[in-house]
């Protein structure tokens, strides 16, 4: 059954907000790149305040564009799909910059994690074994897979809780 909302489907609204999120995404990692700002520990707070506002937003538009409600399981879909497709964007774009545009761009993030380790005061012994991880997991084709798992948990946790919020049942289908 197609999960239909009038005049718009949760598969449309999920497209064209994970559109955004994807444009939203590679901005924000151009920004952090170019900024010098990888490695800080609240970009993932304003990764994850994005994602909340856009899924919001996405919501808002399917209430709008329809009959003015939205089922918990479909605002889930809407989240959930908008994750994996600006996900699978977003990791693409990245696999692209880093295997082909900017080749050193993994080892600039490897030797950014070692500094940090250094600087955290670890021995050479657990900065080494910590190393061997990295360097297994920073592989461009490693950071997409990484990635579009990453996109696709995180979204649906996040979709969890601003669908249990922006939900609105339509009464006439409630018994």
């Amino acid at each position: 059954m197609e999960e239909q909302n009038e005049s718009v489907s949760v598969k449309q609204v999920s497209f064209k907000w994970g559109l955004i999120s994807a444009i939203v995404s590679i901005v924000l990692f151009l920004v952090i790149y170019f900024g010098g700002l990888s490695g800080e520990s609240w970009i993932v707070l304003v990764s994850i305040a994005i994602t909340v506002v856009l899924m919001y937003l996405a919501h808002k538009e399917f209430k709008e564009s329809g009959n003015g409600y939205m089922s918990y399981s479909q605002g889930l879909g809407i989240g959930t799909l908008m994750s994996v497709i600006g996900g699978a964007i977003y990791v693409v774009f990245v696999y692209v910059y880093t295997k082909f545009i900017n080749t050193g761009y993994t080892q600039e993030m490897i030797d950014l994690q070692r500094m940090k380790m250094e600087d955290q005061g670890l021995s050479d012994v657990q900065i080494d074994t910590a190393m061997g991880y990295v360097e297994k997991f920073t592989s461009p084709e490693m950071t997409v897979v990484m990635g579009l798992v990453g996109a696709v948990l995180f979204g649906f946790i996040i979709a969890l809780i601003v669908s249990a919020i922006t939900k609105k049942n339509d009464p006439s289908l409630e018994v």
